[in-house]
């Protein structure tokens, strides 16, 4: 999204470019063969990431070619096929009110949201939660954005009412979704649920009570916006990221913002969606609303399978541009999320639980609200070390008055510490050997170039891996490139703008793109054999959507993934998913694809 492209960290930090020169100019860049760009960049310790050449290759399907990859309906491998399911605007419930355009408030609360981006598939057997599943269960969506040209048919709205129907369309959704006959579809149920901008939330964790987190308006704290990716936790709850907030913000009269607001982005106009017209809550001029805009830039936790629940946004894991998370189990059965602040030269954080999760839930506690923040810094000789984002560390101290108060302007901290600005860190996923994946989408601001580092600019990202000490909760870290756009735009796997992003238990990584990919392709999910380098693409989208979202079920042979804004919103370019040829607005929508043969997804 191009607001994820502007500048708000002010740091002087040393750039990652500058650590890829000095690095890559003291090694000889490896080609890969196969269209992967680089499968290392330059050499780890063989211990870290010695490739497992021996192992028998994990991709065998028939890839989309390049030809086939750019009409106005999606592509898919010859060996799948695909259904589209729950488009924006479906009731969330059999007997909900249908799509209308444009929608009203009411009707919406009651449907699919837009913007369809990360999302978990929670199995159920019997009636209950289970990881044994493959034909049942419910589905947390995120809905990331829709501008309201797309949701309203207009440029801004004229009054509170079409405000409540742009914030309806935001957040998220539960849907419950069961197989039958071969078809996955929703059903009526008392789990599903939409959670939205007016939705009751509550805060937990070190800064759940500060003063930031309250407004002269003593109103409570509501809603979720800019859901982006997601993570999900062992004990079956759902992590909905809140990415673009700054964007929903905007002033009515003069103001002007101060450091802290300046460097999350925060401005007079915001994006655009102009609720702060109607609707005081999103007024940065409104005094009685101060610190509202603090209440966002969180993750919030979500129990799928309980409506009843209030959201928590878990403020130990810090406010920031969320892309997502994603959670592992450490040492000594520590929780571990790994997370990207999607925004050109910003940074990637860890938290480490306290203790056991298990242990901690037992006692009462959540493994989310107690345990530490880090924020990455990236060393020359392919190192790296976590910082820790903490009142007592003295550099901090003499800038914050809190933990809290760290938490809650985790840039400002991390900042100070001198962590590595990244060029857009955006999913992360950690592999079965340990491994962490991070997709850093673009960086079209660099402004040096060298034989050296071939990323100075770099307008068509890489991804980056690591491995932590002491599995996974040491504060040290050895890094590698593991693939470079760049290098892949003459191949038949051209490919640009990595973003979404999953690595599956057998050693797949799952690429998603958003942005203008080569060669006239759509954008395109993409499967790479970590193994041997080799990358196939596994399907396109259709003209100006984005390729997003994915969680699969159990057994791995249903994978879900989301084509958000097709069109951009505009019915000249496509009317997906209609099978029409008129102007029917277009509607984010969910793929199912399976394999024909009944395998694998990925296989």
């Amino acid at each position: 999204m191009d607001h994820d492209t502007d500048i708000s960290s002010p740091s002087n930090n040393r750039p990652f470019r500058a650590l890829l020169e000095r690095h890559l100019s003291r090694r000889e860049l490896l080609k890969g063969g196969l269209g992967l760009a680089a499968m290392s960049f330059f050499s780890a310790p063989q211990s870290l990431f010695a490739a497992a050449a021996n192992k028998a290759p994990l991709i065998n399907f028939e890839p989309v070619l390049i030809k086939d990859g750019s009409g106005p309906w999606p592509a898919i491998s010859t060996d799948y096929q695909f259904d589209i399911i729950i488009p924006w605007g479906d009731p969330l419930k059999p007997g909900g009110p249908s799509f209308n355009y444009p929608p009203n408030g009411p009707d919406q609360a009651q449907q699919i949201g837009i913007g369809h981006d990360g999302m978990h598939f929670f199995p159920i057997t019997e009636g209950k939660f289970s990881r044994g599943g493959n034909e049942h269960g419910m589905l947390a969506i995120n809905h990331e954005y829709g501008r309201n040209q797309h949701v309203l048919g207009k440029k801004l709205p004229e009054s509170l009412a079409e405000v409540r129907a742009s914030q309806h369309a935001h957040g998220l959704s539960v849907i419950e979704l069961k197989k039958t006959k071969g078809q996955w579809q929703p059903q009526q149920s008392n789990r599903a649920r939409r959670i939205h901008v007016n939705t009751p939330v509550t805060f937990s964790g070190p800064a759940a009570d500060h003063p930031l987190l309250r407004t002269k308006q003593g109103n409570r704290p509501q809603g979720t916006v800019n859901n982006c990716a997601n993570g999900y936790t062992p004990w079956g709850t759902y992590l909905t990221c809140e990415e673009n907030f700054n964007t929903v913000f905007g002033a009515n009269s003069h103001w002007q913002p101060n450091k802290e607001q300046a460097r999350y982005g925060l401005s007079r106009t915001g994006a655009n969606y102009g609720w702060e017209k109607f609707d005081p809550r999103f007024d940065l001029s409104n005094p009685n609303y101060h610190n509202e805009e603090n209440r966002f830039g969180w993750i919030v936790e979500v129990d799928p399978m309980d409506a009843q629940q209030t959201p928590v946004k878990r403020t130990a894991l810090g406010r920031f541009k969320h892309e997502g998370i994603a959670l592992t189990v450490g040492r000594d059965g520590r929780v571990v999320g790994y997370m990207g602040d999607d925004q050109t030269f910003d940074y990637i954080y860890k938290f480490v639980s306290e203790a056991n999760w298990q242990t901690m839930r037992a006692s009462g506690k959540s493994p989310l609200d107690h345990g530490q923040l880090y924020v990455a810094k990236f060393n020359d000789d392919g190192s790296g070390d976590w910082l820790e984002l903490s009142i007592d560390n003295p550099r901090l101290a003499d800038q914050f008055s809190s933990q809290a108060e760290v938490l809650i302007y985790a840039r400002l901290a991390a900042d100070r510490l001198g962590a590595t600005p990244m060029d857009r860190p955006e999913w992360t996923t950690v592999a079965p050997n340990g491994d962490v994946y991070c997709t850093l989408t673009n960086n079209r601001e660099r402004s040096q170039t060298s034989k050296s580092n071939p990323m100075a600019p770099n307008p068509d990202g890489h991804i980056i891996r690591w491995r932590d000490t002491d599995n996974h909760i040491g504060t040290t870290f050895e890094w590698d490139l593991f693939l470079m756009a760049e290098n892949s735009h003459n191949s038949e796997e051209t490919f640009s703008d990595p973003d979404g992003l999953w690595a599956d238990p057998d050693g797949r990584l799952f690429i998603q793109t958003d942005g203008n990919q080569k060669q006239g392709l759509n954008n395109q999910l993409l499967v790479a054999d970590t193994n041997t380098g080799e990358l196939r693409r596994l399907f396109t989208g259709v003209t100006g959507c984005e390729i997003t979202g994915i969680t699969s079920t159990p057994d791995r042979k249903t994978l879900f993934i989301n084509i958000q804004h097709p069109g951009k919103g505009d019915p000249t370019q496509t009317n997906f998913p209609a099978a029409t040829d008129g102007l029917t607005v277009p509607r984010d929508a969910t793929i199912v694809m399976t394999r024909k043969d009944g395998g694998v997804v990925g296989s």
